[in-house]
């Protein structure tokens, strides 16, 4: 119907011309009408004009609509209907274009933005970077996480660790890492993993970053634990009746020296030799029963009552406990707790030991330093939590044991058990918190405790 107004259109104004020019031939033979003559001239380039006109409507429209996709501007509408309305159905399907483009548009940026905000609200921290370093997309986990508030470059995160733009920029798709590193006093065993695609031409690297050191020293510790219960239980079996057994014989032959000693000298002596290497026995089998009884407390570690107290009482009660020790070696104890008031959610008790075992490691540590010194700094760090620091100026600790003085049975003290820490550990567990350690050799050492 569109077309066949369209031709009806086209038909009268070719007409209309046709009889416009032999309307002016016509005068032309006729001097006396040359006024006329010249008027129909001038009607008839202005019909030629309109004809011209009224035909590249339809080009004129196609090129408005086209530039209008092109460049995504779906606000433009096609209502000129004065030139005819054999144009109305065009400019109708031309709206209905431009509709569904703008619904399908608006539809894209609902579907991104919902994508976005799911983004935005995951707990695993995700980049976006192109291969150049340029970040497009990060979410608000990654800023908690590593404290950022604007990332513009990958490279921009060599602030928080230097070896992190390294290991990004060199990682592809499906590569997985796993990198340690300290944020505000934190020890994060983040976990890395990328994945790879491609969009408007560039490539992309996606790589979500997930904290596990919880989960880490969880399964740490439960593995510790059952090797514990493990070694505990066989060493006992075996010791106890070997124990028995020698102070069931001791008492044997101590009865018989007492009641029929030997009456010959060598008799005398192979007999007090006997007794003397059953008691021998005796005691080392006991002493085996006490070293395991120790260990087994690592298994036994009574669940926390929790309630909440202030700190500067746990430094209180610290401090009364271990002042000779600390005067004993002309050293200075500096207490700071901001504020002073501060409090913590945890089992006073359990909380003592820990606190106590870090001070007497730090004793340790400053006996031979002059002018020794220990610091506890209590206050809410960045990321709202309650942060303990023990910093101590003394001698600090070798490098390549500093990631293995929280395992059971390690220690490097000549006179330690090596349960101290990795108990402490356990008890911060316990209490959904860390415990980390920095330190370099002449240059102290700093335990952080997180709750």
């Amino acid at each position: 119907m569109v077309y066949k107004r369209f031709r009806l259109q086209v038909i009268l104004r070719v007409t209309l011309i046709v009889l416009t020019f032999l309307g002016i031939f016509f005068l032309h033979q006729q001097t006396a009408y040359a006024v006329s003559t010249i008027l129909l001239s001038i009607l008839f380039i202005a019909q030629v004009i309109a004809l011209i006109r009224y035909t590249e409507q339809t080009n004129r429209k196609l090129t408005r609509f086209f530039e209008s996709i092109r460049h995504a501007d779906f606000t433009s509408t096609f209502t000129d209907n004065d030139l005819g309305k054999s144009f109305e159905g065009l400019n109708n399907e031309f709206n209905e274009v431009i509709e569904a483009f703008n619904k399908n548009k608006t539809e894209k940026e609902e579907h991104f933005n919902y994508l976005l905000t799911v983004i935005q609200h995951v707990s695993i921290g995700i980049i976006v970077y192109k291969k150049n370093g340029i970040v497009d997309v990060y979410n608000n986990a990654v800023k908690r996480m590593l404290q950022v508030k604007h990332l513009r470059k990958v490279s921009n995160l060599a602030a928080v660790s230097e070896e992190l733009p390294e290991v990004l920029m060199g990682m592809k798709a499906g590569d997985k890492s796993l990198i340690k590193i300290y944020v505000a006093d934190e020890l994060l065993q983040i976990s890395v993993q990328a994945t790879g695609f491609r969009m408007r031409g560039d490539e992309y690297l996606l790589v979500s970053f997930q904290d596990i050191a919880p989960e880490l020293e969880q399964k740490e510790i439960e593995s510790w634990q059952k090797l514990i219960r493990v070694l505990t239980h066989e060493i006992m079996n075996s010791i106890t009746p070997i124990s028995s057994l020698a102070s069931t014989v001791n008492g044997m032959l101590a009865e018989r020296a007492e009641n029929n000693p030997p009456q010959l000298k060598e008799d005398q002596e192979d007999l007090e030799s006997i007794i003397q290497a059953i008691h021998t026995i005796e005691n080392r089998s006991k002493g085996l029963l006490n070293f395991v009884e120790i260990y087994r407390n690592l298994t036994r570690i009574p669940k926390p009552h929790f309630r909440h107290f202030e700190i500067n009482t746990l430094f209180d009660r610290a401090l009364k406990l271990l002042k000779p020790k600390f005067e004993a070696i002309n050293a200075e104890l500096i207490i700071k707790v901001f504020p002073k008031e501060l409090k913590v959610l945890a089992d006073p008790d359990l909380l003592d030991q820990v606190v106590i075992n870090l001070l007497l490691n730090a004793i340790d540590a400053i006996k031979e330093v002059d002018d020794a010194r220990v610091t506890i700094v209590a206050s809410m760090n960045i990321n709202n939590r309650v942060s303990i620091e023990i910093a101590d100026n003394g001698k600090g600790i070798q490098q390549d044991i500093l990631d293995k003085i929280f395992m059971p049975f390690f220690t490097s003290k000549k006179t330690g058990s090596g349960i101290g820490l990795s108990l402490s550990r356990q008890i911060m567990q316990m209490h959904k918190g860390s415990i980390s350690v920095k330190s370099k050799p002449g240059e102290g050492a700093v335990f952080t405790l997180i709750f």
